[in-house]
């Protein structure tokens, strides 16, 4: 789920999901017709800014956290795969199962590490 949430006139908030397609005023296209469902389903990449890599496996990630200073951080959660930096309290739990890493995961390792990844539609 990804979106924008505003506060309508009566003070409850929604989610937007697309507010760029709903600016745009198309009205021919409904929000739950076919052609939307596939942008909203579109797959993310998180890509690291300096090399212009794309992360594809936890190993490439790893290397990435370490040079930055997160080291791994071991837990009796046989299901997580975190990362942890001395200099702050910020914990990055990831799932074990690099299948299972979606955009939430890639959110989270952005905005702990600023200006290093960036998360774009594939």
């Amino acid at each position: 789920m990804s979106g924008v949430w505003v506060f309508n006139k009566n003070g409850v908030m929604r989610l937007v999901e697309n507010p760029y397609n709903q600016s745009a005023g198309d009205s021919s296209e409904s929000s739950s017709s076919g052609g939307s469902q596939q942008q909203r389903m579109r797959r993310k990449i998180l890509l690291h800014l300096p090399t212009n890599e794309v992360v594809s496996s936890y190993g490439s990630l790893e290397k990435i956290l370490k040079g930055l200073g997160w080291e791994r951080y071991y837990s009796d959660a046989d299901h997580l795969l975190q990362f942890h930096k001395r200099t702050s309290i910020d914990l990055i739990s990831l799932p074990r199962d690099f299948s299972k890493f979606n955009s939430i995961h890639m959110y989270d390792i952005v905005v702990k590490n600023p200006n290093v990844f960036h998360v774009r539609d594939m």
